[in-house]
């Protein structure tokens, strides 16, 4: 059974810096991209980034520059690093993982209808 559990959630204030971590039971990191989601309130989930099993990493043009995805594979964990925070930013932000997603991850951020498994979320509120 693959899971994926989100933390690293938590009110910063604008400017600030927070990490994501996304811990991944029951695959194998050849099978699957791993994408970051996030969910303002009022709004529908969007896509953040992603990294393929080759490693390869994409972004919204939103975060790119401020947010960096990466991949421990011996921990089996993905991270989002995520600096110059801004209220903007605040959302619930959520993991997936996707099969047969390499070729679209090396392209462009993959939509959520794509994945097949998702973590249940962490809150992320960046606030004075």
């Amino acid at each position: 059974q693959l899971q994926l559990v989100e933390s690293g959630g938590g009110l910063v204030q604008p400017g600030g810096s927070l990490r994501l971590s996304c811990a991944a039971s029951g695959f194998t990191w050849d099978d699957y991209s791993i994408g970051w989601f996030r969910r303002a309130p009022g709004e529908e989930r969007q896509a953040v980034s992603c990294i393929n099993s080759r490693g390869t990493r994409n972004y919204v043009d939103s975060v790119k520059g401020r947010f960096t995805i990466s991949r421990d594979s011996a921990k089996n964990t993905v991270y989002l690093q995520m600096n110059s925070l801004k209220p903007e930013d605040t959302a619930v932000y959520y993991c997936a993982a996707g099969g047969n997603l390499d070729d679209y991850c090396s392209n462009y951020v993959p939509p959520q209808s794509l994945y097949d498994y998702w973590g249940q979320g962490t809150q992320v509120t960046v606030s004075s």
